[in-house]
């Protein structure tokens, strides 16, 4: 698949640039961009008649570039979805991994462990009659 496509491409260019290049050689009417590129010089190299020729080729080259445009748009269509394809039978084959959190370990509270103390459990509150532990003086 990867090989045709990449022939398609190096075809597409060189057609491309060969309708360029036949399109500047083409002799305007009004004598525009073609007289500035030696317009006559082709009527020399291919004789009287390549007005016709000219036209011809373009109408040909025309055809061959929409052509490959059109191959080129479906071949990397189903190389899209083949690999899409191939995607979703991949992870059909997977295990499916856990999305949620693993759950936290759940708190004890004071209620349902008998060993510890209102004390133990929470540091800053301190039960009443008995003063809390602190590093600094009281003032």
């Amino acid at each position: 698949m990867h090989l045709l496509i990449n022939f398609c491409l190096v075809l597409f260019v060189v057609v491309a640039a060969l309708m360029v290049l036949v399109i500047l050689m083409q002799r305007p009417k009004s004598e525009g961009l073609g007289a500035a590129f030696g317009a006559g010089v082709t009527e020399n190299i291919f004789g009287a008649q390549t007005t016709n020729v000219l036209v011809k080729f373009t109408t040909w080259l025309t055809g061959i570039f929409f052509a490959l445009t059109f191959a080129l748009s479906v071949l990397y269509a189903h190389q899209s979805t083949a690999s899409s394809a191939f995607r979703r039978e991949l992870m059909k084959n997977q295990p499916s991994l856990q999305t949620s959190p693993a759950p936290a370990a759940p708190k004890s509270s004071p209620a349902s462990s008998p060993g510890t103390t209102a004390a133990q459990t929470s540091p800053a509150v301190s039960p009443v009659g008995t003063t809390a532990p602190t590093g600094s003086p009281k003032p």
